[in-house]
């Protein structure tokens, strides 16, 4: 899709699939790789990422992962304030996006560390969300839990028109893999994705290492990968505009694949 997110000023085109890289301050992420805590770590983790080609980098301060304990309000503030005090001084010009379902938080980054993305995934259940993504003016990703692309459009145009009443600007839809939804209704959202298209905003996909590639493999999510690579490039074909993963690398590679696939069908 032929998009810009306008991020302070800084503008990302989706024209070509972005890849968004995570960082999270955690103690208890599902996947360790990703988990950075003392500045060192979140450096090390930050320069990772930006170095093998994320144009987004995604900082969460409380994990969401199933049976995980839920981080207070005040430790996820002091986790990510931590995060982007080291990523805003290591990286000044990158662009990055805050992992959170709290207002208070969204409000904290962008106040002290300026425009950055919001990434909700929560799927706008506070009512303050929207009215504080659309007073601070920055881009804000709308998740859906629900289990069928039917009802997620119905909630979606629901919810987008919600947010242009308050005139908010930018908006990223998410489908919100593993969130709400069965195995076998990842696996069919994932198929449908591309009817999201019609509501003309860009899709994110976030499946990296999620249970619906290890369960269905009987693996963990430590072996996870070859499995997310596998969907990812699933999720390009199907319409996904940006790719929220914890392997850069790899995505960037499918994301290099796909294009060169699609150049090959336009061409003939």
């Amino acid at each position: 899709m032929d998009y810009t997110v306008n991020v302070g000023g800084r503008l990302l085109s989706t024209t070509e699939p972005l890849v968004m890289g995570i960082l999270n301050v955690t103690p208890d992420s599902f996947f360790a790789g990703s988990r950075a805590r003392e500045e060192s770590e979140i450096a090390r983790r930050a320069h990772e990422l930006a170095g093998q080609g994320a144009a987004i980098i995604d900082i969460g301060g409380c994990s969401t992962r199933p049976g995980g304990a839920i981080a207070t309000e005040a430790e996820e503030t002091e986790r990510v304030r931590k995060a982007l005090q080291v990523v805003r001084r290591e990286l000044p010009e990158a662009v990055v996006s805050i992992d959170t379902f709290r207002p208070a938080v969204a409000r904290m980054a962008v106040g002290e560390f300026g425009p950055c993305i919001i990434n909700d995934v929560s799927t706008g259940q506070d009512a303050d969300m929207f009215p504080t993504v659309a007073a601070l003016r920055v881009p804000y990703i709308l998740m859906s839990a629900r289990a069928n692309i039917s009802d997620m459009l119905v909630e979606f145009a629901d919810k987008v028109q919600q947010l242009r009443d308050l005139g908010q600007k930018d908006i990223i839809l998410d489908p919100g893999f593993g969130f709400g939804k069965t195995l076998e209704e990842n696996y069919t959202v994932l198929r449908e994705m591309r009817k999201l298209e019609v509501l003309g905003l860009p899709l994110l996909a976030g499946l990296s290492r999620k249970r619906m590639v290890h369960q269905l493999l009987g693996t963990t999510a430590d072996e996870a990968l070859n499995g997310t690579t596998v969907l990812n490039t699933i999720a390009l074909l199907n319409g996904a505009d940006i790719l929220r993963v914890h392997d850069v690398r790899q995505a960037v590679e499918a994301v290099a694949i796909t294009r060169q696939l699609r150049a090959g069908e336009e061409t003939n």
